[in-house]
């Protein structure tokens, strides 16, 4: 079995792509509108891609439970990066033997991890 994509409902089209566009760095690969109105936008050039689902008239609570991981070069040039983007780091850095990471929350509160192996 292979993981296809993690789907993100979100509340706002353009800060949920700025997010995952600049601070995270995952182009679009696809971009499509249903029709039942919905707009779905998938990024990431691997194989395993962010899908997020935009629909204008309906709103969805923050999310709590889920964390998504990416894995960065260094952990300070990404706490500036979050940092100059306008969001707060949410909790550590933290190290362990191998990693060192850190959480923040998209614009639609899910956890985002970023890791940097040591």
């Amino acid at each position: 079995m292979k993981f296809l994509w993690c789907t993100i409902l979100i509340n706002d089209l353009n800060k949920s792509l700025d997010f995952y566009q600049d601070i995270v760095g995952l182009p679009i690969s696809d971009r499509f509108k249903t029709d039942k109105g919905y707009e779905i936008i998938f990024l990431g050039d691997g194989e395993t891609k962010i899908e997020l689902i935009y629909d204008e008239k309906n709103k969805v609570s923050e999310k709590k439970g889920i964390t998504i991981a990416f894995e960065v070069d260094s952990l300070e040039v990404m706490i500036e990066r979050v940092n100059k983007k306008g969001f707060e780091v949410h909790s550590g850095p933290f190290e362990t033997p191998d990693i060192r990471y850190f959480f923040v929350r998209d614009p639609n509160g899910v956890n985002v991890q970023f890791v940097e192996w040591k």
